[in-house]
């Protein structure tokens, strides 16, 4: 653990799942750590991730320029993470993923900011009918616009302990006998390990990484949908029948589901799975990956069983031998 000094990171999003490990990277290194959300109280247990008075939590709001512009004053650096998945009342796509980027960079642009490093995500496409990746890619402009040297990080599906992906995946396998493959399973991804992409945001934040650079974070193994499925229930010791359901027939699912308060699966989601989501080789060619940087990917393999344990059916004594 670096000593504290007096320069200052404000990090947008600060107390999601990408949010929490990049707030503990950055309290090592010494920085001051300010987290930007909504609620600040629900950012209150990211304090002991430092010392005391490192990591302080603020009040900001992306609809309102005010709250932005106060919570970048005097930061060194800004990293935005906010992010959604679904698009619900006042935080829709457009509000939070296209227009967001923007805000915050002209905030940062005013403020002196040195450096600003957004989030986006990989294997975003202009032909898409997902109104999530049209907002992503909206919100890439908008940062570019609003600062010049913006860093734009794109990474695969995260994996971590808390993650959205695995996780849900081994809670729909807990539950249900049969798992849908959809468009036939043949979606590939590169999933990426948070703690990895939260030490290249690091490296944004402090300086090391090339500014109006875009990189795409993605990881060692390319595991199609199916190859996904068949990984998770390995894992977690479970038969599953895999049954291949037609983009259509997703869609009109998608359809009820997606009226959920937290679906399982929406249309747009369905949109996303039309599209690999890789590494493109012009990245890997340009070393604008994680082995670009010099960081050797952690693996699923390697990480995910450490969490997914607690979906066998007897939990950690599911392999102990009597």
């Amino acid at each position: 653990m670096a000593p504290v000094s007096d320069r200052l990171v404000t990090v947008f999003g600060g107390s999601g799942f990408v949010g929490r490990n990049l707030v503990r990277s950055l309290a090592k290194r010494g920085f001051r750590v300010r987290v930007a959300v909504r609620r600040p109280d629900l950012a209150q247990y990211l304090m002991t991730a430092g010392a005391v008075g490192q990591i302080h939590g603020v009040q900001a709001n992306l609809r309102y320029p005010d709250s932005i512009a106060a919570a970048v004053e005097g930061a060194e650096a800004v990293v935005n993470l906010v992010g959604v998945m679904h698009s619900r009342g006042l935080n829709t796509f457009d509000a939070v993923q296209a227009f967001g980027p923007g805000a915050i960079g002209r905030a940062a642009k005013a403020a002196g900011v040195q450096r600003f490093v957004h989030v986006s995500a990989l294997g975003l496409h202009e032909a898409s009918t997902s109104r999530y990746a049209a907002s992503k890619i909206k919100g890439e402009e908008a940062a570019r616009a609003a600062f010049e040297d913006a860093i734009i990080l794109r990474p695969s599906v995260m994996f971590g302990p808390d993650d959205d992906f695995f996780n849900k995946f081994a809670a729909l396998a807990r539950l249900s006998p049969v798992l849908p493959l959809i468009g036939g399973g043949g979606t590939k991804f590169q999933p990426v390990f948070v703690g990895d992409v939260a030490e290249v945001l690091a490296r944004g934040a402090e300086g090391a990484l090339k500014p109006a650079t875009t990189y795409e974070l993605g990881g060692q193994e390319v595991m199609s949908l199916r190859q996904i499925f068949e990984f998770v229930l390995k894992t977690t010791n479970r038969n599953r029948l895999l049954v291949p359901l037609p983009f259509a027939l997703a869609n009109m699912q998608a359809s009820f589901t997606g009226l959920l308060p937290n679906p399982p699966l929406t249309r747009d989601q369905v949109a996303l799975l039309r599209h690999d989501n890789l590494v493109s080789p012009q990245a890997k060619a340009e070393g604008r990956t994680l082995e670009g940087l010099g960081i050797q990917p952690a693996t699923a393999e390697a990480v995910v069983p450490g969490y997914l344990w607690r979906f066998r059916k007897a939990g950690q004594f599911e392999n102990m031998v009597a």
